[in-house]
């Protein structure tokens, strides 16, 4: 969905952080050559994860599907590759005052690796929502952990609070230039795995991850059709796109945890640039396309993950024939929470 009034999309309500954070790391939006700059920043730290196919799934399709499987990352979420750039970017002096987030899991578990690695402290604000199994890798990795309310609002509240209490620098999950740069990493793999893909589809929260893959993506080829993939009880983005304003303040209804943010001023006008749509599918098709690939790869990905391709499975006809790329987001899923939500469902076919 290409559009021509980003200029105005940038004026809608701004996601709160501090300015002095903001100024620095989401003032202005990355570009293609940052996220090559991001590539080279986080070799040596960030896994460089397989693109998997599956016969047995295409032919479910009824196209060529190239999974970017970024469950193997580190913290076994794609996530890590935007916090190691954000934090390896800072200088010794901004690393030294430690470094705060918000998050729901993946990002959280992320910034805290990578703040060991860097050699500094990590504080987490974190939903009281938020999955144990996510929790338990954000304190694994050593991080603070402070309980937030879901809605963005109280995230927001309280991560500010958190940064006035301690002086440490915001790595925000997704409205930060360089993280936003770090997600695109994983698309650069994936393209030059399987070069010359029709589409690529990623889910869609903050828009981060999304950003990041449009720079990558059309930096290498601009004919390439990008799509969001978004659950249906978290469809901010999607509204935003096609309404032309971006939304905020909504209650997310899904079981997709790590979906339930919404767009940030950096990431909704790269999403209005660069995307062809944001195709929308309920929980009940997330859960039966995790299932799919559980069963038929092999594979362990969280619903978040399986979004993508709940999303083609949904528009055959858009996608029929075509090579398709997904990007397998992660893989942090609560297996004791396993039975519950695999029994949502049949099986799927």
């Amino acid at each position: 969905m290409n559009a021509n009034d980003v200029s105005a999309a940038t004026t809608a309500s701004n996601t709160a952080v501090p300015s002095a954070d903001r100024d620095a790391a989401t003032a202005q939006a990355p570009r293609y050559a940052d996220v090559l700059a991001a590539a080279a920043r986080i070799a040596p730290h960030a896994h460089v994860t397989p693109v998997m196919r599956s016969h047995a799934l295409d032919a479910i399709a009824g196209c060529e599907l190239h999974f970017k499987c970024e469950n193997l990352q580190r913290v076994g979420a794609f996530k890590f590759r935007g916090a190691c750039n954000a934090i390896f970017s800072l200088s010794d002096e901004e690393a030294a005052r430690g470094i705060v987030t918000q998050s729901s899991g993946n990002h959280g578990a992320a910034v805290a690796l990578a703040a060991r690695l860097r050699g500094t402290t990590a504080t987490v604000v974190a939903p009281r929502s938020t999955p144990k199994v996510k929790l338990a890798a954000i304190a694994g990795y050593g991080a603070r952990i402070v309980p937030c309310d879901t809605l963005q609002a109280s995230r927001d509240a309280v991560t500010a609070q958190v940064l006035a209490d301690t002086g440490g620098v915001l790595v925000h999950p997704f409205n930060d230039a360089r993280v936003i740069a770090g997600q695109g990493t994983a698309a650069l793999e994936l393209l030059a795995s399987a070069p010359g893909l029709d589409a690529l589809l990623a889910p869609v929260s903050g828009g981060g991850l999304m950003s990041g893959t449009c720079l990558a993506a059309h930096g290498i080829d601009p004919d390439i059709e990008l799509f969001g993939a978004e659950p249906e009880g978290a469809r901010d983005a999607h509204d935003s796109l096609h309404s032309g304003t971006r939304i905020t303040g909504r209650s997310a209804d899904t079981v997709c945890d790590g979906l339930r943010a919404e767009l940030g001023t950096l990431t909704y006008p790269i999403l209005r640039e660069h995307l062809r749509d944001i195709l929308l599918v309920d929980d009940a098709a997330v859960i039966a396309a995790m299932r799919l690939v559980w069963e038929r790869m092999k594979l362990v990905i969280e619903p978040s993950a399986a979004v993508p391709l709940a999303a083609v499975l949904a528009h055959r006809e858009r996608f029929a024939g075509r090579r398709v790329g997904l990007v397998l987001s992660g893989g942090n899923v609560d297996l004791d929470a396993l039975p519950a939500l695999f029994g949502r469902v049949g099986r799927p076919g």
